[in-house]
């Protein structure tokens, strides 16, 4: 198994980039999600370093870091981009065998609302 001081390597020796323990990471680096949080993307930049934790049965879990200051601002959507949106969520709620909008997401192991996919279960309900 492996140990937290195997995954501090922050000179990235070992790993080839700064690698640190789960929750170890130094001031300035972020995860994609973090970033987000903070109304950021990663603007281009590459992986600057990268945080482990060990698990017991697998491999160990790996989140990449960038650095907050190269970080860009989250670009704002436009008119445009709200429309296409809207129209792809419209698209997935709309059943392809009765083309009603069902309400909700259309799942994919279905591929079709709950009623079309299954019309004896309504008879029973009425």
């Amino acid at each position: 198994m492996t140990r937290r001081r195997d995954l501090y390597d922050p000179t990235g020796e070992r790993y080839g980039i700064p690698t640190y323990p789960w929750r170890m990471a130094p001031d300035g680096y972020a995860t994609r999600r973090q970033l987000r949080a903070a109304d950021l993307r990663p603007g281009g930049q590459g992986v600057a370093a990268q945080i482990e934790r060990p698990r017991q049965r697998r491999g160990p879990l790996v989140a990449y870091l960038y650095t907050i200051d190269k970080a860009k601002p989250v670009r704002p959507m436009t008119p445009a981009k709200w429309a296409a949106l809207a129209k792809a969520n419209t698209a997935r709620r709309t059943c392809p065998e009765c083309e009603r909008d069902a309400g909700y997401v259309i799942p994919a192991s279905l591929g079709m609302c709950v009623p079309c996919a299954y019309p004896d279960d309504e008879q029973r309900a009425a």
